[in-house]
């Protein structure tokens, strides 16, 4: 639920992002087929390879990509089970495509991209992880599920991507991602799609603002971990030079080490749930990216419209004979043959104006209609990924909170029972 404030300081009702408003209606879960109900898609481990000359070397990562199709009735993929690499440039241009393709759609995104950390093995491993996701997200979307060029990603490995680019929608891509980063100023900006759009800006503040708070408290946290082992070394030297208190103090430094030895464990699933959290915070954007195409097809309305009304008056002048350039000078009259021609030329202009603005609103409200659509699957999925997620960060900390409480009530059992 999203609350906007109103002109005058107070709170509108709540909006409910992608409320049925228009129809066709989007299917249940249970009515929608998709890919991944066929389908078993997963990328089984990643691999560093090397080209150029052995004095420079250019290492790269690939990924391989397991397929299995466990519907026995589903015919859609030509091999049972395929194996195949592919590499992070490849995602991209997948990626890509399907941007260009669905503009109406909230893109899955991709793991980040970072060039310094390609040969950290833990952040491979993160990324193979994170683009395994991004194969089910879109094996999962009732729309890019079926597309040709994503079910090819899944079974050429050879000649895939000379078939996208044939298509020439990465060229348009090019040209739209450069378009969706001008301001666009409406003269009726779409009030839905405004408040979406401001949605999907606070969206991406509240998701930075927590991963942010989040390493501050991680930070805090391994500093605070790994200061136990100062306990443990004072402990342990400390043991050797008492008879009766030897034991004792001997292994409550061992619990101290323990504490301090375990939080690597601990800070690699906080990072499986800060990637989680990247993800929406990507998702943000790409909600925002609807709306800035939205934006683009108003605007074309809004040109057309204004094209429109600039070509009629000029065929009034032109009808009064004051359209020619000795008329608009010297204020005379032009002629009836010059009149007619100018007319005649007008009058199809007009009738192409009004082709272009029926074509052009034609655009905006198939547009709108899948959007809409298509936003309010992400906001339900959204929802539950999220409560997952926080679900699962909060029971982690809880978890991380026990062992903290009973390592230093060993520690205390420890103390107790020196003699």
């Amino acid at each position: 639920m999203l609350q906007m404030e109103a002109p005058d300081g107070e709170l509108s009702p709540p909006l409910t992002l992608g409320a049925p408003i228009v129809s066709p209606q989007p299917l249940s879960d249970q009515q929608e087929d998709t890919l991944v109900k066929h389908v078993d898609i997963n990328i089984a481990e990643s691999e560093k390879r090397a080209n150029g000359p052995l004095h420079v070397r250019d290492h790269y990562t690939v990924y391989l990509i397991d397929v299995k199709v466990q519907d026995q009735n589903f015919t859609l993929m030509q091999n049972r089970i395929s194996s195949l690499w592919r590499r992070y440039s490849e995602f991209e241009q997948l990626h890509d495509y399907l941007q260009a393709t669905y503009p109406y759609v909230v893109m899955p995104p991709l793991p980040e991209k970072r060039k310094s950390d390609t040969l950290n093995p833990e952040f491979i491993d993160r990324r193979r992880a994170g683009l395994e996701n991004f194969l089910l997200r879109v094996a999962s979307h009732p729309t890019l599920c079926f597309d040709n060029h994503f079910i090819g990603f899944l079974q050429l490995e050879h000649g895939w991507r000379e078939t996208v680019i044939e298509t020439g929608n990465l060229v348009s891509a090019e040209k739209k991602l450069k378009s969706l980063s001008v301001t666009i100023r409406l003269k009726s900006p779409d009030a839905k799609f405004e408040m979406i759009k401001s949605y999907g800006k606070q969206l991406e503040s509240s998701l930075s603002n927590l991963l942010y708070t989040r390493s501050r408290m991680v930070e805090k946290q391994y500093t605070l971990s790994k200061l136990h082992s100062n306990y443990g070394k004072l402990f342990s030297e400390w043991s050797v030079i008492e008879k009766e208190m030897g034991d004792g103090l001997q292994k409550a430094g061992h619990y101290f080490d323990s504490i301090a030895d375990g939080i690597d464990s601990i800070l690699e699933e906080e990072e499986q749930f800060a990637d989680q959290l990247k993800e929406y915070l990507f998702f943000a954007d790409a909600l925002q990216n609807v709306c800035r195409h939205h934006e683009g097809l108003q605007l074309a309305v809004e040109n057309a419209e204004e094209c429109l009304t600039s070509r009629t008056s000029e065929r009034e002048r032109a009808a009064q004979g004051k359209a020619g350039l000795m008329s608009r000078l010297f204020g005379t009259t032009d002629p009836d043959i010059v009149r007619d021609q100018t007319c005649r030329m007008l009058d199809s202009k007009i009738v192409t104006d009004k082709s272009t603005i029926e074509k052009a609103h034609e655009e905006l409200k198939e547009f709108t209609e899948k959007a809409l659509i298509d936003i309010e699957r992400f906001q339900k999925q959204k929802d539950k990924d999220l409560q997952e997620t926080l679900a699962g960060y909060i029971g982690l900390q809880v978890k991380n909170a026990k062992k903290g409480l009973q390592a230093w009530s060993q520690v205390r059992d420890c103390l107790e029972s020196i003699p």
